[in-house]
């Protein structure tokens, strides 16, 4: 659906942006852009809020350009996000495509991961023309060599790291450090190179337990007066691992969780300019009439695919750098 604007004759289509999922710095950079590029090309722009349980609730408000003003630099999402898996069911599906055509919207712009990509497909296919931009701590969308919110995300946890050295040297003490990344393992692998760690243990790398057992007691019968471990999430209890450690190497071993506490905090600068250049992308393939594809950073270049190819594809940027972390213990 098109509207014309007050002076008719002049059609001027109506685009969304919206966040889903888990929220990560560098969000309300991308919707900036969105907006402001939005409206420097001639479109009229709406904020979805509260991701695709807000769309289908119809929470759409319309955007100026001062509604993003001074946001650059916050993190989380100022339009909000949930998780929605009765956005799996085309007939609610299908009332969120009914809502954006009662507005005129023709486009709209998802921030988020996997799981917005796969509403984002889904919605392009029933007509909206969508564009995914990867708004993860985890970087686990394959299609883009980083994620918006990742390097913000690994600064906390390598500021975490850093101070944890500091009493693990002071009481010769080893610490077992989680991290988030679900299925992905690059959190833990960027910053446990970052940061300096003896061990890292990934979805990536697997878990054998009697040889990391092994390995750092032969780091304390060299007398390393303390040793750092970094695991990814859901991999391992890493307070059992702490007691096994402690037991079988004689280092005093404590056990941090790092938590909820990655996802919060003002983005870094690399989050805010990617989060910028990838918002214009997106208004940029919206105004040629082109959706269904995914942002992604290649290098320093910006690229897009296809949402279902970004879907199925696979990274290899972890395991050039497995080999580098042996090295370097």
């Amino acid at each position: 659906m098109l509207c014309y604007n007050k002076f008719g004759g002049d059609i001027m289509k109506k685009i969304a942006v919206m966040t889903s999922g888990g929220d990560a710095p560098g969000m309300n950079a991308a919707v900036r852009a969105v907006v402001r590029s939005a409206l420097h090309h001639g479109f009229e722009v709406y904020g979805v809020y509260y991701g695709y349980k807000g769309l289908v609730e119809g929470k759409i408000e319309k955007l100026s350009r001062g509604d993003v003003s001074r946001i650059i630099n916050r993190g989380g999402t100022v339009l909000g996000s949930a998780r929605y898996p009765e956005f799996l069911k085309e007939e609610v599906r299908q009332i969120a495509v009914d809502r954006l055509k009662a507005f005129g919207i023709t486009g709209l712009v998802v921030i988020g991961g996997d799981g917005t990509y796969r509403g984002a497909q889904s919605l392009n296919e029933m007509g909206i023309k969508c564009i995914g931009l990867p708004g993860t701590i985890d970087n686990d969308i394959s299609s883009t060599d980083y994620t918006i919110g990742f390097h913000t995300a690994l600064q906390t946890v390598v500021d975490a790291i850093d101070r944890l050295r500091d009493t693990s040297m002071s009481h010769q003490r080893c610490s077992v450090v989680e991290v988030m990344g679900r299925n992905c393992g690059d959190l833990a692998l960027y910053a446990g190179i970052a940061g300096g760690s003896e061990f890292i243990i990934t979805p990536e790398t697997g878990f054998d337990k009697q040889l990391t057992l092994d390995a750092i007691r032969d780091s304390h019968l060299r007398n390393k007066r303390h040793a750092i471990v970094v695991v990814t999430e859901h991999m391992l209890d890493v307070d059992e691992l702490s007691k096994d450690i402690e037991e079988f190497t004689g280092y005093e071993t404590r056990a941090t969780v790092l938590g909820h506490i990655q996802r919060g905090g003002d983005p870094v600068a690399f989050d805010r300019v990617m989060a910028t250049e990838m918002g214009e992308y997106a208004v940029e393939l919206l105004k040629k009439d082109i959706g269904g594809r995914a942002i992604g950073l290649s290098g320093l270049n910006m690229i897009d695919y296809d949402i279902k190819e970004a879907l199925t594809m696979k990274s290899d940027v972890s395991n050039k750098r497995y080999g580098l972390v042996g090295r370097l213990k």
